[in-house]
């Protein structure tokens, strides 16, 4: 299976050169248990394109410039390369995640460094334009007087959910908001505890919003009451063996939804999570050895796991038992610059 790798290059302090490519088994593979391979020449040069998403229908792919604070556009010129289409958009500082509307109309981009939320219009090419800014955020603990400082608003995450809603992460603010459409600010965003730091988030089959939080390494599970407001159903610590200093980064889950996997940058572990019932009876099974330092982002392909080790600048594959959820350890590896983003080929 191939994959394309987004990472950071010398202007964040890694040493990734643009957007690379792994191989797990045959590239023509449905999955990714074979040996691991990485092709020495990237697929397009590009300075810290730290998350990579496809568009829909397009052979797009979008990568957020982190350093740089713009959107650049791609598109595939064959299996493994890619050209820029039209020239960089501005989103704000330190812009670390994006996601494309399901339509293909816009593009929503998040910037940790100024806590703005950015959205680009996407024409029937793909080209990205137009960029406005979105309703910034606002303390909820300093409207109720909790807050006696100011705190910098950090955009972090953005998905699309079913029934044209969005949902956005804020995890300088303790936020989880809540959008119509592209941007219409929608129900009452969901304050969680304050400085849990929730950073990114998972749709469930059970139709709950699952949310990781950087700062207190817990799992949210979130869904709408009656009335359409949503509201907290569950939470639970990933795992009382996480060390102090630990932060959450990538949620994902097993193909069958029963267990979801976080990753702990600090000790270097896979949190496992059951989930149960409904949805919203959550259980913390293991907490096992990531196969690599600094797991900043994992993708499950069936039984494999496959782990980004930002910091030991590698790939690795865990085998997951898919009767107990719980991973082996690293099997394969593969040496991958500074990588931040694992993006299935389409």
């Amino acid at each position: 299976m191939r994959f394309f790798l987004g990472g950071y290059s010398a202007d964040m302090g890694g040493r990734a050169e643009g957007i690379g490519t792994l191989l797990a088994g045959d590239p023509d593979d449905g999955s990714a248990g074979g040996e691991l391979a990485r092709r020495a020449e990237v697929a397009v040069g590009a300075e810290s394109p730290s998350w990579i998403a496809w568009h829909p229908t397009r052979a797009v792919v979008y990568a957020a410039l982190e350093g740089r604070g713009v959107v650049q556009a791609y598109r595939r010129i064959g299996e493994e390369d890619f050209i820029a289409l039209g020239a960089p958009v501005e989103a704000g500082d330190a812009v670390c995640h994006l996601a494309v509307a399901p339509t293909g109309d816009a593009l929503i981009a998040a910037c940790w460094g100024d806590g703005r939320l950015v959205r680009m219009s996407l024409d029937a090419e793909g080209l990205p334009s137009q960029p406005s800014v979105l309703a910034a955020a606002s303390d909820p603990y300093a409207l109720v007087g909790i807050s006696q400082e100011p705190r910098p608003s950090r955009a972090h995450h953005v998905r699309f959910l079913p029934r044209d809603t969005m949902t956005t992460t804020d995890l300088g603010l303790d936020l989880v908001r809540f959008w119509r459409g592209t941007g219409t600010q929608g129900s009452r965003d969901v304050a969680l505890p304050r400085q849990t730091g929730p950073r990114h988030s998972r749709w469930h089959p059970s139709e709950h919003l699952f949310v990781v939080t950087e700062l207190s390494n817990e799992l949210y599970a979130l869904a709408p009451d009656a009335s359409g407001q949503w509201r907290v159903a569950a939470g639970v610590a990933l795992s009382p063996g996480a060390l102090a200093g630990d932060a959450a980064a990538e949620l994902a889950f097993s193909r069958d939804g029963r267990f979801v996997y976080a990753g702990l940058r600090g000790s270097n572990t896979i949190a496992v999570v059951e989930v149960r019932g409904d949805g919203a009876q959550l259980r913390p099974v293991a907490l096992v050895d990531a196969g690599v330092e600094g797991p900043r982002h994992h993708v499950v392909v069936r039984d494999t796991l496959l782990v980004a080790g930002q910091h030991s600048d590698e790939i690795a594959a865990l085998t997951l038992n898919e009767r107990t959820g719980v991973p082996g350890r690293a099997r394969r590896r593969v040496d991958a610059p500074s990588p931040t983003c694992l993006l299935p080929a389409s």
